[in-house]
């Protein structure tokens, strides 16, 4: 029996799932506690904006070399070391006593969440069959918003109760312990289950210069398409939760940092729900680009009503917006079903990646440069920062839009099919 018909993939499911949801409830936890940084150790909005953007820099840049290593050398130790490393790096942000060591640790996740959503996408394609993958996607996509999820009420009523450092520290320890699980799950395991899949993966055949691949990649309308498609989907949501949500809902709205978060809830509501039915529909009008393309027109109007109530819609207005784009957000798993039925399985990793930069190319341009309109905005006091740094998701969507525009509609050739169902 192979890996795509034994029962144990479902344990690797399962396990990678588990890193996978700690690991993305990271990406916006200290965005909970953006305030209370900022008093403690002094730090400017342009501070905390570049603390946020440090860790999806790396997480950013390191993607297409993620992608690039992890199709030729596996994902299963890129996956357990990453996982390792942003236990690391959120041990040391519960502990750190100065900005300098603040952003040394928001870096080592950045770095350990780099390696997570590329060999992911690769183990469930080693693992499950290309009929089960954009099903098997979505609900990873629904498991990160879970993660999501708990960064906002639950990890903001731990922290009310126990202070921000206990909760990171927790959060630390498990991270540390899932990236030792992982080895059992994804290497010893496999190994003594399936010896004649190992010894057949020691002859591979030769690769491509890495220099032929990359120059077919950036020559890919399909590849920029699904760039730019994260582009303005994803990276306006983490962009903009990650940082500024928790604020502008205590600041536009006089919430407390508890109310605030449960606001940002009904985006993540939005997410849990759009990843898995967005994939049902696509798979039941055997389309990627239709569902996709409406989601983008959805996703550039709603931060254009942000803009048209000058940055302060009611609040009933506030929860339906949060809770689409939160929906948009989930569905964008399309972007890898897109990747996984338009490439072939040796270079889903490297395209992966590249469609993952565009979504945490967008995660790292948004925090900054909202933090330096609401500085120079707000400095006499003034809220209107808000208001004027809407204009920055509204262009970040309408790039979303030009991808969804340029995506064609991938399929799968009818040899692929049997060789994944074999």
């Amino acid at each position: 029996m192979n890996k795509q018909n034994s029962k144990y993939r479902w344990v690797v499911f399962g396990s990678v799932l588990a890193a996978y949801l700690f690991i993305v409830s990271q990406r916006t936890a200290p965005g909970l506690i953006t305030d209370q940084l900022m008093a403690e150790f002094q730090l400017t909005a342009v501070v905390i904006g570049l603390m946020t953007s440090i860790q999806f820099f790396a997480y950013a840049g390191l993607q297409i070399p993620i992608g690039l290593l992890s199709d030729r050398f596996g994902p299963n130790l890129f996956l357990i070391i990453g996982t390792l490393l942003s236990g690391v790096g959120t041990l040391v942000y519960s502990v750190a006593d100065n900005g300098w060591i603040l952003v040394l640790a928001r870096l080592l996740c950045g770095i350990g969440d780099a390696t997570i959503w590329v060999n992911l996408v690769l183990i469930l394609s080693q693992w499950f069959k290309v009929q089960e993958f954009s099903m098997l996607v979505g609900l990873a996509g629904m498991t990160g918003s879970f993660g999501f999820l708990l960064a906002t009420v639950p990890f903001s009523t731990w922290i009310a109760s126990f202070g921000w450092r206990a909760p990171f520290f927790v959060v630390g320890i498990v991270l540390v312990l899932l990236g030792m699980l992982l080895y059992f799950v994804l290497v010893k395991q496999p190994e003594r289950r399936f010896p004649i899949e190992k010894a057949n993966n020691k002859s591979k055949e030769k690769y491509e210069k890495t220099s032929v691949v990359l120059r077919r990649l950036i020559s890919s309308r399909q590849a920029w398409a699904t760039f730019l498609c994260h582009f303005g989907v994803v990276g306006t949501y983490i962009g903009f939760i990650g940082s500024w949500a928790v604020p502008y809902g205590m600041d536009m709205y006089s919430l407390s940092r508890s109310d605030a978060s449960q606001l940002i809830m009904y985006g993540l509501i939005g997410a849990i729900i759009g990843a898995p039915l967005t994939s049902w529909i696509s798979n039941k009008i055997q389309s990627i680009k239709r569902p996709y393309l409406i989601i983008h027109v959805i996703v550039l109007a709603c931060w254009s009503i942000f803009l048209l109530f000058e940055g302060r819609p009611s609040y009933p207005v506030l929860i339906i917006l949060f809770f689409i784009i939160g929906y948009a957000n989930g569905a964008s798993t399309l972007t890898f079903a897109a990747v996984r039925q338009s490439f072939n399985i040796k270079e889903v990793g490297l395209v992966s990646g590249f469609a993952n930069t565009g979504g945490f190319l967008s995660a790292v341009l948004l925090p900054s440069i909202f933090g330096k309109i609401l500085d120079y905005f707000n400095a006499g006091g003034s809220l209107a920062g808000y208001h004027y740094g809407f204009i920055i998701p509204v262009l970040f969507a309408a790039v979303g839009l030009m991808g969804g525009i340029l995506l064609r509609e991938p399929s799968v050739s009818l040899s692929e099919v049997k060789e994944q169902a074999m």
